[in-house]
């Protein structure tokens, strides 16, 4: 009976052995298989080409808190994973082909733009990549940490008081004067003269020649002004890229749009795209303190008496919230397409961003957090099970020193308390 046992246990013996054979092996094919699946996806995503290849295509990313509490989809373009941090990048790298493409600015050449921010950041990030250099001039009232970035990223810049854009020494017009005194300084240097007298023409603006000493280096190839409000390379930016990758994102299947309007570029080209695929999708302003756009989609008229830009003592407006709310028609704003419009306060921008920061880990800026504002509103406004996409501009990063800072916001009446959505009836 012994030799019975004794081949008994070596049968199962071997059964057991074959048996973990079969599953190790098994479960070496299937970690093999996904192992070579992970790398099959893996190899698809090829190396961007060089820095400008990396601009665009952010995702878009659920905001979770705010979902839930409206019962809708609220989904938010991440810009701020742009290489410069911000949608400003789109219309940089736009502004600067298309100039390149006319001829207007030539490799070796400078750049100009009066930005409160974002803007000139991704000009001096980007303007190296093409073989030119930037100059900005920024109102002196915006947050210090942005013109630190600006000269770190190798930009001249020149910080100004705020005044009307009806103003000689509006921000923006002197950014148009430099391009043209670049212009002038180049050309006297082509043909070793030195005539202060000469003059020459930028989008209808005249320079009467080069009357101080030139804030350029001594090779540059001319000027060029961005003129972001009024060139519509910005619109294009975002009715070519923005808007197409949020209707492929969503797989067309969103119902609304909102955002804040500074140059109006982003709202316009994106509300232009999505009204164009889909009539349907409706299309929404959300707007600062002290700007006249609300009124101008709600009502038709621009700004009342008291609101008229050229009478007021500051520019921006009055507004902690930074790059949003104008009180005139730019050309990039003139091709939205809006449904209607929403008004906010600086209050419900802080407490937005709080809120974002404690329940999403969300650290967004000023006008990021408007846009969530308003993305709260349309959902208020159209009711339960519904897609909404809004923007996320920048981060907070650039917003330390103001929107960020607890003894700034307590000067101004504006520390947060809430506790949750309570600051929008929720």
């Amino acid at each position: 009976m012994a030799p019975v046992r004794t081949t008994g246990a070596v049968v199962a013996a071997l059964s057991i052995a074959l048996l973990s054979y079969f599953l190790c092996n098994n479960h070496r094919s299937k970690a093999s298989f996904r192992n070579r699946k992970t790398h099959k996806s893996l190899s698809r995503k090829k190396p961007r080409n060089g820095l400008i290849d990396a601009i665009g295509n952010t995702p878009l990313i659920r905001i979770n808190s705010l979902s839930e509490a409206t019962g809708c989809e609220i989904l938010g373009k991440a810009e701020f994973l742009n290489p410069g941090g911000s949608v400003k990048d789109r219309v940089a790298v736009k502004i600067i082909e298309e100039a390149l493409e006319s001829g207007e600015l030539a490799r070796g050449g400078v750049v100009t733009e009066g930005s409160a921010g974002s803007t000139a950041i991704s000009l001096a990030t980007v303007a190296p990549a093409y073989g030119c250099i930037c100059h900005v001039v920024i109102p002196d009232d915006a947050a210090i940490e942005k013109s630190q970035i600006l000269e770190a990223l190798g930009a001249s810049v020149e910080r100004v008081r705020p005044v009307s854009i009806t103003h000689r020494d509006h921000y923006v017009n002197i950014a148009r004067r430099r391009a043209l005194e670049a212009n002038v300084a180049s050309e006297h240097r082509k043909s070793n003269r030195t005539n202060a007298n000469d003059v020459e023409q930028i989008n209808g603006y005249t320079s009467g020649g080069l009357n101080q000493s030139s804030v350029f280096p001594g090779d540059c190839k001319g000027g060029f002004f961005a003129d972001q409000f009024e060139n519509l390379a910005n619109f294009r930016a975002h009715f070519e890229g923005t808007g197409p990758e949020i209707w492929e994102q969503t797989n067309g299947n969103l119902h609304a749009f909102i955002a804040a309007a500074g140059t109006g570029g982003t709202v316009a080209g994106v509300s232009r795209f999505l009204k164009e695929k889909n009539s349907n999708i409706r299309c929404f302003l959300i707007d600062p303190p002290g700007s006249g756009l609300f009124n101008k989609v709600t009502r038709g008229v621009m700004y009342t008496k008291e609101e008229a830009e050229g009478r007021r003592l500051k520019n921006p407006f009055d507004t902690i919230t930074e790059g949003i709310g104008i009180n005139r028609l730019t050309q990039n704003f003139t091709m939205a397409e809006l449904d209607g419009a929403f008004r906010s306060t600086d209050m419900e921008a802080v407490e937005m961003s709080r809120f974002l920061l404690k329940n999403d880990g969300l650290f967004v800026g000023s006008s990021s957090a408007m846009n969530c504002v308003g993305a709260v509103r349309v959902a208020q406004s159209i009711g339960l099970g519904h897609t909404i996409v809004t923007i996320l501009c920048d981060s907070g990063m650039r917003h330390l020193s103001k929107f960020h800072n607890a003894q700034y916001l307590s000067q101004h009446g504006l520390t947060p308390s809430a506790t949750g959505l309570e600051f929008l009836g929720l």
